[in-house]
């Protein structure tokens, strides 16, 4: 096996400067996402058809369309449809946020219709307003019991965001390509590479099993 780590050692300060890129699109795309995702949530349980229907249509297109092509489409195609030159962290931040608020809506819905339904009459019975009811209620338990989901939605963002390289984003995955193309060698960058996501990953899930820990105490 052709080998050689000496000559990548010099290039793994500019590699690891990809964790800030990758971070800052998962972390905004995961905050905007699950507000999104809450919102289409409660339009696709709310009794309004128009904007139900509208909410399913949305999450069909985003769930089945590949993301990189949603990627490079809002990226190349907005400059030409509205003449902004969107930046590159832009569009993977607004692609991101609007393909993981798909994922996330249908996740969220699920929570929500599996809290039981006495909490539902109860509030009703309070006379709770609806709106109150939901974000003071059933919301809270419902996030409550997809937080595995919730977190495996961003884990899954989180790798996914290596597909901002195809567009010149500076990160992980985009900085091991130009140390590729410095070095002309392959295996060694993408290995460390795989690492430093592979430890980001494990990372976020040992932060979450603590925190799912914590809210099994509180129950």
């Amino acid at each position: 096996m052709n080998l050689d780590f000496a000559q990548i050692v010099p290039y793994i300060p500019f590699i690891l400067q990809g964790i800030k890129g990758t971070l800052l699109v998962t972390l905004i795309s995961v905050v905007l996402g699950f507000i999104w995702g809450s919102i289409l949530a409660l339009i696709k349980i709310s009794k309004f058809g128009p904007l139900n229907w509208l909410a399913v249509a949305y999450t069909s297109v985003f769930r089945g369309t590949p993301l990189i092509l949603q990627l490079t489409f809002v990226y190349f195609a907005t400059p030409q449809l509205t003449g902004y030159n969107i930046s590159q962290l832009e569009a993977a931040v607004l692609t991101f946020t609007l393909n993981s608020g798909a994922y996330i809506s249908e996740t969220i819905r699920g929570g929500i219709l599996a809290v039981d339904k006495g909490q539902w009459e109860a509030a009703k019975a309070l006379g709770v307003p609806y709106r109150r009811m939901m974000l003071d209620i059933i919301l809270p338990q419902g996030v409550k019991n997809i937080l595995p989901a919730l977190v495996n939605e961003t884990i899954a963002l989180l790798k996914e965001s290596a597909l901002v390289s195809t567009i010149g984003l500076s990160d992980i995955m985009q900085n091991a390509n130009v140390v590729k193309g410095a070095i002309f060698r392959y295996f060694e960058p993408y290995l460390i590479a795989g690492f430093l996501y592979y430890v980001m990953v494990m990372i976020l899930t040992w932060v979450a099993r603590v925190v799912e820990r914590r809210m099994r105490r509180s129950d």
